[in-house]
């Protein structure tokens, strides 16, 4: 499910402003916006220009100056105009960073280049996750998945059938950290509040723009205990919905999707065929 959110681009985050004030203007003229995002200088010395780069690489915020920029620091500002840091620029210096990492406010922030107290460059980029949940499975449906691996090669076939596995992206410009996973619905065990995180062996697993990877359950979802408002296997057959909801942290809004499930062939769970499709 997505978030009401503009989609960016996934590996790159750069966008250019044009001037943040009048006297700003031609700080970063001659400048052309890439394929990829980036931004370069329009001569061929490529090494022009006072940011010649800006981009979120992982969970920091990486300034890369032009060879010839003589600035004290770089200051980045927060959506709500706050200072979120500054970075002091030695001599010879062409890159500086800023830890964002999975806490901070989303939406667009400002890089200022200061020289003696004033700016003398600017640049806002975009900076929010968007998390989309992509597929969600089990044991005896994706044999090859990892599950030795993540759960122990000692675990018995009947425990991996329990748990599943919820594969999410994330499509925006931000990282993101998932701190809880829930089902709920027509499952064996809808869990809506789970011990910990209902992740397996992790509080919190962080989502880097462009990544897209696989969070294993922790609470046996579908399990052979069938919860007080669970829904089991019949041997004709049983079909309803559940939904996979994920806690995060930077976002206010949590992030769902909504999946259709079938039991059947059987009376008990460690033998039934389940199937589940997209809503």
């Amino acid at each position: 499910m997505k978030h009401d959110q503009s989609t960016f681009d996934r590996r790159t985050v750069l966008r250019t402003a044009a001037v943040l004030s009048a006297g700003l203007a031609g700080c970063l003229n001659g400048s052309t916006e890439t394929g990829d995002g980036t931004t370069t200088p329009n001569d061929d010395s490529d090494e022009q220009g006072i940011l010649r780069q800006v981009a979120v690489e992982g969970t920091e915020l990486g300034v890369e100056l032009g060879s010839e920029a003589d600035v004290d620091r770089v200051n980045l500002i927060q959506p709500n105009g706050e200072l979120f840091g500054t970075r002091e620029v030695a001599a010879g210096v062409q890159q500086v960073s800023f830890e964002i990492g999975t806490a901070y406010d989303p939406g667009e922030y400002r890089v200022l280049a200061v020289q003696d107290r004033e700016t003398a460059a600017g640049t806002s980029l975009e900076i929010r996750p968007q998390l989309e949940i992509v597929d969600v499975g089990l044991f005896r449906n994706n044999p090859d998945k990892p599950w030795d691996e993540v759960y122990g090669e000692s675990e018995t076939d009947t425990k991996k059938n329990g748990e599943a596995f919820v594969t999410v992206a994330n499509t925006g410009t931000g990282p993101e950290a998932v701190i809880e996973l829930r089902f709920v619905g027509d499952v064996p065990n809808p869990i809506e509040n789970p011990h910990g995180s209902g992740i397996h062996d992790s509080d919190a697993v962080s989502i880097l723009p462009g990544d897209e990877i696989d969070l294993f359950s922790n609470s046996f979802p579908f399990g052979a205990e069938i919860g007080e408002k669970g829904m089991g296997c019949l041997i004709t057959g049983n079909e309803g919905q559940f939904k996979v909801t994920f806690e995060v942290r930077t976002t206010t809004q949590n992030v769902e999707r909504d999946f259709n499930v079938q039991y059947s062939g059987s009376d008990v769970m460690h033998d039934c065929l389940i199937e589940i499709t997209e809503v």
